[in-house]
C-alpha cells in the first residue's frame, strides 16, 4: 500500500506535498538529524531509545525544542500517521531540522520536523535468508568527534559508500574512521563474532549511535553472551567466525563473504529470535 498521509510539523498533508523552500536549512546545509524507526502492528518498536537518541542529538547540534521529542510524541505521531496510512508495519523517518534563516550561522535554533512512512511486508524481525557480501570502502574515511555517533542529515560518506557499493556489486560496504579500524557499515552498525566473543566498534571509533545496536548489546548480555565494545583492526575481518549488521528497520542481517572469507550465522539466528520476543 501507497502512503498516503505525511506529518509535518504536526499538519497532515498529502504524501506528495511539495513543502521545502529554497531557503531551507536542511536542504542548503544539511542542517538537521533524522531517526529511522520501526512499525510493527502499528506501534512503534523501541521508543524511548529513540527519543533519548534524538533528544541527546538536538542538545548537540543546538536545535531548540528537544523536551518536545519525548516517546509519547514519538509514539503517539507513528501511530497517527499509521492509522491514516492504514498501514501496520513499516519503516518511519522523522526528519528534524533547524527552520531558520541564515548563511552558515543560523538566524536562530527553532526546530522543524516532518515525519514519512514507507511500508513493509514483515510483521517481526527475519534473518536475510541469503547472506550478505561486502568488502571495505577505502575512499572517505569517517571523521570520529561529537558529531560522528549522530544520524546527520550529512549523508554523503554512506552515499560514496553506496555508490561504491553497486559499482562493485556488493550487498554493502564497512566504513573505516580517520585512524583506518572498523566503524560501520552503509546504514547499519557492525558486529564481529571472534574466539567466541562478540565485539563492536565503540561509539569513540565513530559510529553512528545506534538504537539497534544497543538493544543487541543488552541482549547479548541478557543470554550471557560476552560482548565488548572496542577498537576493531579490519583485519579480524579474515579471521572471524561470523559478522553481523544491526539496524532500528531490519532488525539483523547476517554477512555470508568478504574477500575469500565465509561466516557462519548461528549467532545471529539466536539473537533474532531473542529479538522477536521483545
Amino acid at each position: 500500500m501507497t502512503p498516503v498521509f505525511i506529518n509535518f510539523n504536526g499538519e497532515i498533508l498529502p504524501a506528495g506535498t511539495k513543502l521545502v523552500s529554497i531557503s531551507n536549512r536542511a536542504f542548503k546545509y544539511g542542517d538537521g538529524l533524522f531517526e529511522s524507526m520501526r512499525l510493527m502492528k502499528g506501534q512503534l518498536k523501541f521508543a524511548d531509545l529513540h527519543a533519548d537518541r534524538l533528544q541527546r542529538g538536538m542538545k548537540a547540534l543546538k536545535i531548540d525544542g528537544y523536551s518536545q521529542m519525548d516517546a509519547w510524541f514519538l509514539r503517539e505521531k507513528s501511530e497517527d500517521i499509521s492509522r491514516r496510512n492504514k498501514i501496520k508495519h513499516g519503516r518511519l523517518r522523522l526528519t528534524v531540522y533547524r527552520d531558520a534563516e541564515g548563511l552558515y550561522t543560523p538566524s536562530g535554533n527553532k526546530m522543524a520536523y516532518a515525519l514519512e512512512l514507507q511500508p513493509l511486508d514483515e510483521p517481526r524481525y527475519f534473518l536475510n535468508p541469503k547472506g550478505l557480501i561486502v568488502d571495505i570502502f577505502p575512499d572517505l574515511p569517517k571523521p570520529t568527534n561529537y558529531l560522528s555517533n549522530i544520524k546527520t542529515c550529512n549523508s554523503l560518506p554512506y552515499i560514496m559508500a553506496g555508490i561504491f557499493k553497486t559499482q562493485n556489486k556488493l550487498d554493502d560496504a564497512f566504513l573505516l574512521n580517520q585512524h583506518g579500524f572498523l566503524c560501520e557499515a552503509s546504514s547499519s552498525n557492525v558486529f564481529v563474532w571472534y574466539q567466541n566473543h562478540l565485539y563492536t566498534p565503540a561509539l569513540s571509533e565513530g559510529c553512528v549511535e545506534g538504537v539497534m545496536r544497543q538493544v543487541i548489546i543488552d541482549l547479548a548480555k541478557k543470554i550471557n553472551i560476552p560482548v565488548t565494545e572496542a577498537q576493531i583492526n579490519p583485519e579480524i575481518l579474515y579471521e572471524a567466525d561470523e559478522v553481523f549488521l544491526t539496524n532500528a528497520t531490519r532488525g539483523i542481517q547476517s554477512v555470508m563473504g568478504f574477500g575469500v572469507r565465509r561466516y557462519f550465522n548461528e549467532v545471529s539466528k539466536l539473537l533474532v529470535d531473542e529479538l522477536n520476543k521483545l
